[in-house]
């Protein structure tokens, strides 16, 4: 599908595309473009990439940029590599929020060949190192602001994330940072939270890992996420992460006042209550 394949950030998510790229033969090559000298060489290492380049250079050698860094960095990075590109050339991201980034670029004379993209996949771990083989299977990749990008752009995009196992969401930038911020910004949010609850009142480690079951492995393992890429993405959805929290605290309040007013029969109701989810998530 592509001879050459640059991905601007050789972390987790890049490095995961770039893994399913080579394994479905999509891309001939693959060049990184990183921070860091070391971390473009644990990429080579890992075969993640087939050679690292600076910007410029990667770019002009590709038909598809893949841009996968912190969202702070992602709209000067944006600008430079959209400055750089041909109208034969796909740009692509993988952001966790869209409105800045959307807006950003909104009026760029190449704002065409830009694709904005979120799949929604990812784990606590970052660098190149954090990279797995199929990732994205079974999972969507949201695809914001298509009427505003080449058809033909489009639907390459389209064509890769689906050859790696993903489904297509459509959605206004807007929309989709507001359901971002009830689907996922939150929920590393409360594991953070009570990560930091565990910490403050268990001062004795060996007992948080000796007695830590699944449960609580499973509700805190967000918490180990890199603070580099978490808090530029609250900052960016503030407004939308702001509204979600202040709902949850309120949820809170609600099992706090059960246990403090002995009201468990209303306890119960807020438990059944939320077992509905079941219907959505099996």
């Amino acid at each position: 599908m592509f001879n050459t394949v640059t991905i601007v950030g050789v972390g987790l998510i890049s490095g995961s595309f770039s893994l399913a790229l080579k394994e479905k033969g999509l891309a001939k090559k693959v060049i990184g473009v990183s921070r860091t000298a070391a971390s473009a060489q644990k990429a080579l290492e890992l075969g993640l990439i087939d050679e690292a380049l600076p910007l410029e250079q990667a770019i002009a050698q590709s038909d598809l940029i893949y841009v996968a860094i912190p969202v702070d960095v992602t709209i000067p990075v944006m600008k430079q590599v959209m400055d750089l590109v041909t109208d034969k050339q796909i740009v692509a991201d993988a952001g966790s929020t869209k409105h800045a980034l959307c807006l950003a670029l909104n009026d760029h004379p190449m704002r065409r060949q830009f694709v904005a993209t979120h799949p929604m996949w990812g784990t606590e771990y970052s660098g190149p190192e954090a990279a797995v083989r199929d990732a994205f299977v079974g999972r969507a990749c949201v695809i914001c602001e298509k009427e505003k990008s080449d058809p033909a752009a489009v639907e390459k995009i389209e064509q890769v994330y689906r050859a790696l196992g993903m489904h297509i969401i459509y959605m206004d930038a807007d929309s989709h940072d507001t359901h971002a911020a009830y689907i996922s910004h939150i929920s590393h949010i409360t594991s953070f939270a009570l990560a930091n609850t565990v910490l403050e009142k268990e001062r004795e480690e060996n007992t948080i890992f000796e007695l830590a079951g699944g449960g609580f492995e499973s509700t805190v393992r967000l918490a180990k996420s890199n603070p580099a890429m978490w808090v530029p993405i609250f900052m960016q959805n503030r407004e939308n992460v702001l509204d979600v929290l202040n709902e949850h605290i309120s949820q809170l309040r609600k099992f706090k006042a059960c246990l403090e007013k002995e009201n468990y029969q209303y306890l119960q109701e807020l438990i059944e209550n939320a077992n509905k989810i079941k219907r959505i998530i099996k």
